[in-house]
């Protein structure tokens, strides 16, 4: 069985491969139709349209991995069913079981590298992506270290008008706070011309500003040349972060950022089922595979196409319903762990009925 397992481990490989390579060239193309006029009105040089093609492709192969991994599996069995390859395994005793195997540990394989690749790879490509859609396409016009606004702690806000990155100082600085009983009532306000963070102690030096304590019916005000912040909770690198989408960001900075929401008060309801989703996401190859093999390997009327029509309907299924319960779960109705990972257990469930009902 190691030869067969060898030579359907390849087969099913190769036209994985071919099936990535042609998704990836027909979403290309189809962008670059759409995003045609935006290139010619923004003159947007020939280097740098190549330059964002070549980091979109890690996007796109991140989202058409699992339909590339079904029409492997259903190319790769439609193919050996009619050379009658598939019938000479069952005439050998080889259980569909067994017939199976190669592909469940390929897609396996398949998946982990998707964690991966979606995890880490794909949110590197994106920070490039954004940046030439930012600074040549004209989309989406957020400045990184300008205008920022966060809440840092349950009672909280802090406004920067300017971060300078490579010097870690921020200008035009407000910090906020507000009464823990009644977050309506500001209890103190600070305001700063200069804010630079001191790496030695880990705390944030105020320069030229101004202190206001807001009592029930006074109002103390206190002008200072340097003020020391050691309770903040963020250091510079949080900043940018704090205004990097989903897409730009890995798995540990996911991770990290529904930490900081937590602790500073926000929910971190959407963030942690980004997390789980990415990695729930790169799961559902298995689940098609499940789908489609016992589908695939069993003759019908019509053939490969209505073999391919209804693995298609059941993966349009798989992604509305996963939508649907996504939903759910950013309204709060769902665990964000259960939300991401509802429709695979859904689904697996089924397909798991679906091959023991599947002749052997």
């Amino acid at each position: 069985m190691k030869i067969i397992d060898r030579y359907l481990i390849k087969q099913y490989i190769q036209t994985f491969l071919f099936a990535i390579l042609a998704f990836v060239m027909i979403f290309v193309v189809l962008d670059m139709m759409e995003k045609l006029d935006d290139f010619i009105d923004q003159s947007v040089p020939a280097m740098v349209i190549i330059q964002y093609y070549f980091v979109f492709i890690p996007e796109i192969m991140r989202l058409i991995i699992p339909v590339a991994v079904l029409l492997a599996a259903l190319f790769t069995v439609g193919r050996m069913s009619d050379q009658y390859e598939l019938a000479a395994l069952k005439a050998c005793g080889v259980s569909f079981y067994r017939f199976m195997a190669p592909f469940i540990i390929a897609t396996l394989l398949i998946s982990f590298f998707s964690v991966w690749f979606g995890g880490y790879i794909v949110p590197m490509a994106n920070k490039h992506k954004v940046y030439i859609e930012r600074h040549y396409m004209k989309k989406d016009m957020i400045n990184p270290g300008y205008n920022i606004f966060f809440q840092d702690s349950p009672t909280r806000i802090v406004t920067i008008s300017y971060f300078d990155v490579n010097r870690s100082r921020a200008t035009r600085t407000g910090i906020q706070e507000f009464d823990n009983k009644n977050l309506t009532r500001m209890t103190k306000r600070i305001d700063a011309d200069k804010m630079a963070y001191d790496t030695t102690s880990g705390n944030w030096i105020l320069t030229k500003g101004t202190s206001r304590i807001f009592g029930n019916k006074s109002e103390k005000v206190e002008t200072f040349d340097t003020l020391v912040v050691a309770d903040l909770n963020f250091a510079p690198d949080d900043v940018i972060k704090k205004q990097q989408k989903p897409e730009e960001m890995t798995l540990d900075e996911i991770s990290e950022l529904a930490q900081n929401q937590l602790r500073s008060g926000n929910d971190p309801t959407r963030t942690e089922i980004e997390y789980h989703s990415r990695i729930a996401l790169a799961f559902s190859s298995i689940i098609v595979i499940l789908f489609g093999l016992p589908l695939s390997a069993n003759t019908r009327k019509g053939g490969l196409a209505i073999q391919v029509a209804l693995n298609l309907v059941v993966a349009f299924v798989y992604l509305a319903f996963l939508q649907i319960s996504q939903a759910f779960g950013k309204n709060g109705v769902l665990n964000p762990v259960l939300t991401a990972w509802l429709a695979n257990i859904v689904f697996f469930s089924g397909a798991i009925i679906n091959i023991i009902r599947a002749r052997k």
